[in-house]
């Protein structure tokens, strides 16, 4: 079992250029496209969340049941759905405004527990910034790890939610003795500050930098340094790309039996090359068509 810890939310994604255009509700949030991703790839997977009562957290865990996600771990609450209004440049990358008081996912509190069988979890994204829910799945990643029990990060930096940068900064540096796997985008990286090198000396077994269509790059404390190029799609939009290879790398590294810090140090070049360019195929897929929809074991090969 491979549990994703975090928020689930609403994408309003525009259907034309200008402020005005008409916005399309789409399921989303990072950790929630995770474990949809796992889900389609086949991995027995559990997400562990604070969901709304309204329409939208219905439809959003209707989903998640149709994927075959188990639910059992999320809390539930009155309050309405997080929104993100979502904009899309040029080139399919998107950016986005949150509208995030009063929300059920903000309010997520530690569980007394995890599934039986949990052998790995993810968190990441807004629901490590926004109070008090960050503080809940803080306390989860420090528990998580000292369980030995692996533990993949994905910052996924998203600086309007960030009042203090400063101190974002160094509660990430906090949470490295405590993963496995760190896993951000070159944005992301640089928004943070620090190196690979740095980021690896303070916990993780290994570091996954993305770079869109330039490929991905894996960094392993033995000094190792493995990259495989970007697959070159037509980009519908870049919705849900990152997440997507957050549940590629999971699903591959629970197929090779590497879901532990010494396994991950033993994968060797040919494990990574066909670890990341298994990332890389799943991500082309989900760029290549609307809003994040994450490919299906049957659309890309392990």
């Amino acid at each position: 079992m491979i549990v994703v810890a975090g928020e689930a939310l609403i994408d309003l994604v525009p259907q034309g250029a200008g402020a005005l255009a008409a916005l399309r509700p789409a399921l989303g949030g990072g950790p929630y496209n995770t474990a949809v991703a796992l889900g389609r790839l086949g991995s027995p997977v559990a997400f562990c969340s604070r969901v709304s009562y309204d329409a939208f957290g219905e439809a959003l865990l209707d989903r998640l049941r149709e994927t075959g996600v188990d639910v059992s771990p999320v809390q539930r609450g009155n309050e309405p759905t997080t929104l993100a209004v979502a904009s899309l440049d040029a080139d399919g990358s998107a950016a986005y405004t949150f509208y995030v008081e009063g929300t059920a996912d903000r309010l997520f509190t530690v569980p007394a527990g995890l599934p039986p069988g949990t052998r790995a979890v993810s968190f990441g994204t807004c629901s490590l910034v926004l109070e008090p829910g960050a503080g809940a799945y803080e306390e989860l990643l420090h528990t998580t790890a000292a369980q030995e029990v692996f533990t993949a990060l994905d910052p996924n930096i998203r600086p309007g939610l960030i009042p203090d940068p400063d101190a974002y900064r160094a509660r990430f540096r906090s949470w490295l003795p405590s993963v496995s796997l760190l896993k951000l985008s070159a944005e992301d990286a640089e928004w943070l500050g620090g190196t690979p090198r740095e980021w690896l000396a303070a916990g993780p077994a290994a570091v996954v930098v993305t770079r869109g269509g330039a490929g991905l790059t894996a960094y392993t404390r033995d000094g190792g340094e493995h990259t495989v190029p970007g697959e070159h799609v037509p980009v519908v939009d870049t919705i849900g790309a990152g997440d997507t290879v957050n549940a590629a790398l999971l699903h591959g590294l629970a197929a090779r039996d590497a879901l532990g810090d010494g396994a991950l140090a033993g994968l060797g070049a040919q494990g990574w090359a066909g670890l990341l360019g298994f990332a890389a195929r799943a991500a082309a897929v989900t760029c290549s068509r609307a809003g994040a929809e994450p490919p299906y074991a049957r659309e890309v090969a392990l």
